[in-house]
C-alpha cells in the first residue's frame, strides 16, 4: 500500500494552478507499507523472518534494494489474536526488469530508457550513459546475488513479476526483500510454502539478467550456474513448475 504525504493528495484531489491551467499532479509515495503474508505463529518466527531481511541487507543494502523498516504487529482478526510483520519500504520509482521479457539484449535496454525517459519523477541522462550505468551496476548486482548464494546459501525472489526495479539514475534495485528462500549445492529442489522451486527459477532469472543487460553468451559452466542449470536437474525443476501451476489453475471444467 502507498504511504502518501497529505498536502501532495491534496493537489491531486483539488489541483493547482501551473502557468495559469489548472493540473491535477498524481501523489508519489513517500513509502510502501507492506504485510508479510506467512503466518508467524510465534515471535521467535517472526523475528527469524527480519532475520532474513537482515541477510538481505548485508550484500544489498548500498543502493541495490529498497530499503526498508520492518515491524512486528499484534492483530485481531476472524481467527484470533495473532503476530504478523509489516514493514514501511522506501518507495523506488522506475520501470521493471523483467528476466522473463521476449525482448532480447538489443532492444530490452532501450525500450526500458524510453518507458524511463516518458516519467515526470526524475529525467535520464543520455540513453547511451544511461545503458552503460544500468551495465555498471547490473554486474555489481549479479555479482553480490551470486556471493549471497555461495556464501549465505539463500537467494531473494528474481524471478516474481515486478520484484525488480530499475530507475532514471541506472540503479537496479530489489524491492520484494521478504522472500528470500534458501538453496543448496545438492540434488534437492526446495519448494517454497506454496510450492514453487521460487530458488532455481530464481536463478534461472539470474542467468537471464546477465544475458540480457550484457547481450553476449554468459558462461554457464560456472559454479552456481554449473549446478543450478544442469539440464537433467532443469527438466526436474520444470516438471515442479508444472505441477504448481496446475494446483494454482484448476481445469476449466473444475467447479468449486
Amino acid at each position: 500500500m502507498e504511504i502518501l504525504h497529505l498536502p501532495d493528495v491534496n493537489r491531486e484531489q483539488n489541483g493547482t494552478m501551473i502557468d495559469g491551467v489548472r493540473c491535477f499532479p498524481k501523489a508519489s509515495p513517500r513509502r510502501m507499507f507492506r504485510i508479510f503474508r506467512t503466518h508467524l505463529e510465534t515471535l521467535e518466527k517472526a523475528l527469524a523472518e527480519t532475520a532474513r531481511v537482515k541477510l538481505v541487507e548485508r550484500y544489498l543494502a548500498d543502493g541495490y534494494m529498497a530499503r526498508s523498516t520492518e515491524c512486528i504487529v499484534d492483530y485481531e482478526g476472524p481467527d484470533g489474536r495473532d503476530l504478523v510483520l509489516c514493514g514501511f519500504q522506501e518507495y523506488v520509482p522506475g520501470e521493471v526488469l523483467d528476466p522473463w521479457t521476449v525482448l532480447d539484449a538489443t532492444e530490452l535496454l532501450p525500450a526500458l530508457y524510453h518507458a524511463i525517459s516518458q516519467r515526470k519523477d526524475a529525467p535520464p541522462p543520455s540513453e547511451k550513459q544511461w545503458i552503460e550505468t544500468v551495465r555498471q551496476r547490473g554486474a555489481e548486482f549479479v555479482r553480490r546475488i551470486k556471493q549471497m548464494i555461495t556464501e549465505a546459501g539463500h537467494i531473494p525472489d528474481l524471478a516474481g513479476s515486478g520484484n525488480l526495479i530499475v530507475n532514471a539514475q541506472g540503479d537496479i534495485r530489489l524491492v520484494d526483500i521478504n522472500n528470500i528462500s534458501p538453496v543448496t549445492f545438492d540434488a534437492s529442489i526446495r519448494l517454497d510454502e506454496k510450492g514453487y522451486p521460487v530458488g532455481d527459477k530464481s536463478v534461472e532469472a539470474l542467468f537471464l539478467i546477465e544475458e540480457k543487460l550484457f547481450g553476449r553468451p554468459v558462461d554457464r559452466d560456472e559454479p552456481v550456474y554449473r549446478h543450478f542449470l544442469d539440464p537433467q536437474r532443469q527438466i526436474r525443476v520444470a516438471e515442479k513448475e508444472r505441477q504448481f501451476h496446475t494446483r494454482i489453475i484448476p481445469d476449466k471444467g473444475s467447479t468449486f
